[in-house]
């Protein structure tokens, strides 16, 4: 029998309801965030849905879940003490690991005081840099989990994202080392990496740089989210081909063709070479 591996993909669950905020936490960005969750978002991000999809991810029992970004809306510091709760009902730090999306860093200053409260759902534990949670190697049996962070704070109306040079950097060398000990790699961004997926004010702004690299490195799966849509895109490498694939919002009730969904993905090694089975869950 060969040994699989099964990872579940979800991303974007938006947690609700908004906690109560103090009229002092709304004097920056939030208050546009706070608008927009009761004028709207409110609406569109059903925790409903998000039990339903839980509930069907837990049926299938993963080995490990992926979650790329958007625990929460507007960075409110309830907002991560809930999400901690969240996490720690969803599944232990040795089950589940954590990137961080724009929505994860809506202010200036949230990162410190606000993620690091989840850091025991990304903290690497081999191949870490130290004094750099971001990007972060876990191995689990013949996979690697490899995050980044795409979160930066932006000014009202943009939600756009960013690796910066340094992450690039490391990204390679964690890539190319986890390639010549025979891992299968698994990238978690929370913004597509490929230019045009998105429009320019919430797209990656150093997508290009992280593709040219993936072309150079390779890597067996990149996951990511963000849109609240499905994708998937192949892109040739020195080392095979990259296959890119986004999900839906995990909590987002149905919009014309697009509902909440996830994905597993069956991985396994035969004949010498990766064979990975997908399977899109949508309510």
């Amino acid at each position: 029998m060969i040994e699989m591996f099964k990872v579940a993909h979800l991303s974007d669950p938006h947690l609700g309801p908004l906690p109560a905020a103090r009229l002092v936490e709304l004097l920056n960005k939030r208050s546009s965030g706070f608008l927009s969750w009761h004028l709207n978002r409110r609406r569109i991000h059903d925790m409903r849905c998000l039990q339903t999809i839980l509930d069907d991810i837990k049926a299938h029992s993963p080995d490990h879940v992926a979650l790329t970004g958007d625990l929460i809306n507007i960075s409110l510091p309830a907002e991560y003490e809930n999400a901690l709760r969240w996490l720690e009902a969803f599944g232990t730090p040795q089950q589940i690991s954590v990137v961080p999306g724009n929505h994860d860093a809506y202010i200036a200053g949230a990162w410190h005081s606000g993620f690091a409260r989840w850091s025991s759902y990304c903290a690497g534990d081999t191949w870490a840099r130290e004094g750099r949670p971001f990007p972060f190697v876990r191995l689990r049996r013949n996979i690697a989990l490899i995050g980044a962070s795409s979160a930066i704070s932006t000014a009202i109306g943009v939600a756009a994202g960013r690796l910066g040079a340094e992450q690039i950097e490391a990204l390679g060398k964690l890539l190319r080392d986890a390639r010549e000990r025979g891992f299968f790699r698994v990238l978690m961004i929370h913004h597509p990496p490929v230019p045009g997926l998105c429009p320019p004010r919430k797209s990656l702004l150093d997508a290009e740089e992280l593709l040219s690299l993936l072309k150079q490195e390779g890597a067996e799966l990149v996951l990511f989210g963000h849109d609240h849509r499905r994708h998937h895109v192949e892109v040739a490498s020195s080392h095979g081909q990259v296959h890119m694939f986004g999900v839906s919002s995990a909590s987002l009730k149905q919009e014309a063709s697009v509902a909440a969904g996830w994905n597993l993905y069956n991985i396994r090694r035969q004949a010498g070479a990766w064979v990975t089975e997908v399977t899109m869950r949508d309510l």
